[in-house]
């Protein structure tokens, strides 16, 4: 699925996939922000193909429990499902008791169904040294089939160092998708897929965004585009 740039419409509506289809590649819906998402699930008969993400609140989602788990498993017995987002640090014992081993075997289980893994980590403080932010992408991309980083930038320099980072990750082999939150950092978002990022995110309609600095949909796209284009002439 993330051969190419994959731009997403966040949503915790599946209603909204109509709406989306005219400049997203694929759908983000957040299980843990949504009602009834395993009923959105059966119901849906959208075109565009769905990542699911069920966000823990240790990793600033609403889902609280282990329970989050079974829902995504569940998830992935549905054809449209494409991908599934799984936290690093539960992949890496670096979580809440009982989370590596339920992460681990979810991820076993998309395997088996030729379904890709997004594996993430978020920094909602601030955005490290370059070095430290190409180690993260490597360890995510190794955990799963694409490395997803999301740092706050308070300052330009942060969203610099996530460029550099996009950049030399990529060159490295490791297929990521990079963004800074924040004010400072939304240019980012545009910007990182020049470098490498394979995946972008933005809400159908900007009241709806699920992370600070989000591009409505529509912009995003426009964004990526333009750039893409222009970089491609003289």
């Amino acid at each position: 699925m993330f051969e190419e740039f994959v731009l997403t419409a966040s949503t915790a509506a599946l209603s909204e996939e109509p709406r989306a289809r005219e400049h997203a590649d694929a759908v983000e819906f957040r299980m843990d922000l949504a009602s009834d998402p395993l009923a959105q699930l059966d119901a849906y008969d959208g075109e565009l193909p769905l990542l699911v993400t069920n966000r823990a609140s240790w990793e600033g989602g609403e889902a609280d429990d282990l329970g989050r788990f079974d829902a995504l498993s569940t998830a992935l017995g549905h054809d449209a499902v494409a991908a599934v987002d799984v936290e690093l640090a539960a992949l890496r014992g670096n979580a809440p008791e009982g989370e590596r081993s339920r992460a681990t075997a979810l991820r076993d289980t998309a395997r088996e169904e030729g379904i890709d893994v997004v594996v993430s980590v978020h920094d909602f403080e601030s955005t490290p040294e370059p070095a430290a932010l190409v180690d993260l992408l490597a360890d995510a991309a190794r955990e799963g089939d694409v490395g997803k980083l999301a740092t706050t930038a308070v300052g330009p320099e942060d969203a610099l160092a996530m460029i550099e980072a996009t950049h030399e990750a990529t060159a490295a082999g490791h297929r990521v998708a990079t963004m800074c939150m924040g004010e400072p950092g939304r240019h980012t978002r545009a910007v990182t897929p020049i470098y490498g990022s394979r995946i972008g995110y933005a809400p159908v309609d900007a009241a709806d965004a699920t992370a600070p600095g989000q591009y409505p949909l529509a912009t995003l796209r426009r964004l990526v585009d333009g750039l893409r284009e222009g970089g491609s002439g003289t």
